[in-house]
């Protein structure tokens, strides 16, 4: 088997709940030693949220993949002071405190960075380390709000909608993965290299998306308002049902796309027609040249419309939910979906890895550890602690 990517990269996982132990995660997918660091007694919060099974907390397991469990209290002083003997011997720290807790209790950067020079911090926070809403407590829902993304959700006449899961946290999950090995590319690879501290507030991983929006503000004074799917960018456009009941989307971001469309539906007549030639003619028309599409579409089943539009090489989807994604088959070949051994639960299913590497494929080598199920091992391994020094530890409550 050939050895993953990131074999050999040492990574101490101080972070809790989503965004910033999902980019530990995707780190650990393709071969990094992951050290998750918990709260003794408690652990991560994730590991107490729901939905659970027989008491089994059911998102935990995607989301500590990969990982060892070390306990660990940083709060006490001879807790940071393993810490930073940890620091000693790895690549990477992801941590999400609030900004300054972790220099409170003796571990901010500039202390980790004097232990190792070769250190990368990534330090995930909702608003980031600086300005002035550095020590504003963040979570991914406010993050988003303020990113501008929630404003553009919904209908135009009623209030903006937040997205109905994680979306921020995992987008910026991402971005720790990337800084992380970025960061490390740049202190391996380029002469006189070093270790850096990475600032990420959770709002700009959301921002950083919709240059569109910087774009007609900036240059047309423009503020975009709300609109289902992307009416405005392109016509036909949205969400449109079958003859049998399914929804489908339909997109025609271009002339060429509309003219497949067009032929798909025996409609080469709105070609020539004034009103549906271009997309900014369709735009103009927009109610009407949906309502045409979706009188068409309602004389369809689901099957016989997919058919006929891939056919035609028209971009659409079903809507899949996800008993659909389950049982359909382009999930099964690649792969999107895994099972794996839970200690309690038997056999359970996640999604796969991604990106799909051809050389060097990631790969689930540990299921979510319980809590401290590795902390002997990690202290005896990387410290040469003794059994009577972890007792001790343990009896006093640092582990």
């Amino acid at each position: 088997m050939a050895r993953l990517p990131l074999e050999g990269v040492k990574v101490l996982d101080v972070s809790t709940m989503i965004a910033a132990p999902f980019g530990a995660v995707l780190l650990g997918d393709f071969g990094a030693d992951v050290i998750k660091v918990e709260l003794p007694g408690k652990g991560d919060t994730l590991r107490h949220v729901g939905p659970f099974k027989d008491g089994e907390p059911l998102r935990w397991p995607g989301l500590a993949r990969n990982k060892r469990s070390l306990t660990l209290d940083l709060r006490k002083e001879e807790g940071m002071n393993i810490f930073k003997q940890l620091v000693r011997h790895v690549d990477i720290v992801i941590e999400n405190f609030r900004p300054g807790t972790l220099e409170k209790w003796g571990g901010g950067y500039e202390e980790l960075k004097r232990i190792n020079p070769k250190l990368v911090m990534i330090r995930v926070s909702g608003y980031g380390q600086t300005g002035p809403f550095r020590e504003k407590a963040g979570f991914g829902t406010p993050a988003t709000a303020f990113s501008g993304f929630t404003y553009l959700q919904g209908y135009p006449d009623r209030p903006p909608v937040s997205p109905s899961f994680s979306l921020t946290d995992y987008i910026t999950g991402i971005y720790v993965a990337f800084a992380a090995v970025t960061a490390i590319y740049h202190r391996d690879v380029h002469p006189n290299g070093e270790g850096q501290m990475v600032d990420i507030g959770l709002y700009e991983s959301v921002f950083r998306m919709m240059e569109f929006l910087v774009a007609e503000y900036d240059q047309l004074g423009k503020v975009r308002e709300r609109s289902p799917g992307l009416s405005g960018h392109s016509s036909p456009a949205g969400t449109f049902m079958t003859k049998d009941g399914h929804w489908v989307v339909l997109v025609t971001s271009t002339d060429s796309t509309f003219e497949r469309l067009a032929k798909a539906m025996g409609r080469e007549d709105m070609l020539t027609d004034e009103k549906f030639c271009t997309n900014e003619r369709r735009l103009a028309h927009h109610e009407e040249t949906n309502g045409i599409v979706a009188d068409w579409i309602g004389t369809k089943t689901r099957d016989e419309l997919l058919h006929i539009l891939d056919e035609h090489g028209v971009p659409v989807s079903p809507i899949l939910s996800i008993k659909d994604i389950f049982e359909h088959p382009h999930y099964q070949a690649r792969e999107n979906i895994i099972e794996v051994a839970h200690p309690r639960l038997g056999k359970i299913k996640m999604p796969g890895i991604v990106p799909k590497f051809e050389k060097t494929p990631g790969a689930i080598r540990r299921t979510a550890p319980d809590l401290g199920e590795h902390t002997e091992e990690i202290l005896q391994t990387m410290l040469g602690m003794s059994k009577e020094d972890i007792e001790r530890l343990r009896e006093n409550g640092i582990i």
